[in-house]
């Protein structure tokens, strides 16, 4: 199997952003880099595009091989290729971003080699991924404010404060309950069910509503 190079030597690569909420917000999986350039620095997981496969192929293997995480969540979120983003050699990274619940996030095999880090206090990264993952976190709070996004945070069905908590986590600013609850509710469907377990009157259970009338409907959760 042989990586992908175009007919001037370029290489193409794919690198993957993995959200997941932590007990102190958003964090993502940095892999430690064990050659050059930047042996011992730590990037974003990923590696080359093989010639018999497709982009989202190519990032889910990478992905699982780095991490060990499988994600239902992966989206292409841009192409980066400054000439000098590496120092070897001229690549081009197709770049995913995955959103993974907290029982996937479980499973990503850390080690001395892949570590969890905070998404807003990451160290020097390798190449240019700092960049990288600045605007895979603009992309993500701009979405969260007028799109279903959150739910690939969750479980199929959540309380409105494990709603919140997502919002809060990913936009790194309180909500007001009470205006949340009325600016989030007409996208949601009650499903009739409350959260067992719960040491006082246990919650209300929703799920997101997935018609057309509303699937894409804006929130505006800015308050």
């Amino acid at each position: 199997m042989n990586a992908m190079r175009t007919d001037d030597g370029v290489t193409l690569a794919v690198s993957t952003v993995i959200f997941a909420l932590g007990e102190r917000g958003l964090r993502i999986p940095l892999v430690r880099r064990i050659r050059e350039p930047f042996d011992g620095r730590w990037a974003l997981p990923g590696g080359p595009i093989l010639v018999e496969e497709g982009l989202e192929s190519a990032a889910r293997r990478n992905l699982l091989a780095t991490t060990g995480v499988r994600s239902t969540y992966l989206e292409q979120l841009y192409c980066f290729g400054d000439p000098d983003r590496s120092p070897n050699e001229r690549v081009i990274s197709i770049v995913y971003w995955a959103l993974v619940r907290s029982d996937e996030a479980a499973l990503a095999a850390e080690n001395e080699n892949v570590r969890w880090f905070p998404a807003d206090d990451l160290p020097e990264l390798a190449f240019d991924h700092n960049v990288i993952v600045a605007y895979a976190l603009s992309r993500l709070r701009t979405k969260m404010e007028y799109s279903q996004i959150a739910h690939a945070f969750l479980g199929p069905t959540f309380t409105l404060a494990e709603l919140r908590e997502v919002y809060e986590a990913v936009l790194s600013r309180p909500l007001d309950p009470a205006n949340f609850r009325r600016q989030v509710e007409k996208s949601l469907i009650d499903t009739g069910e409350r959260l067992t377990g719960a040491r006082h009157r246990p919650p209300r259970l929703y799920r997101y509503d997935a018609s057309p009338a509303t699937k894409d409907e804006a929130s505006h959760v800015v308050s």
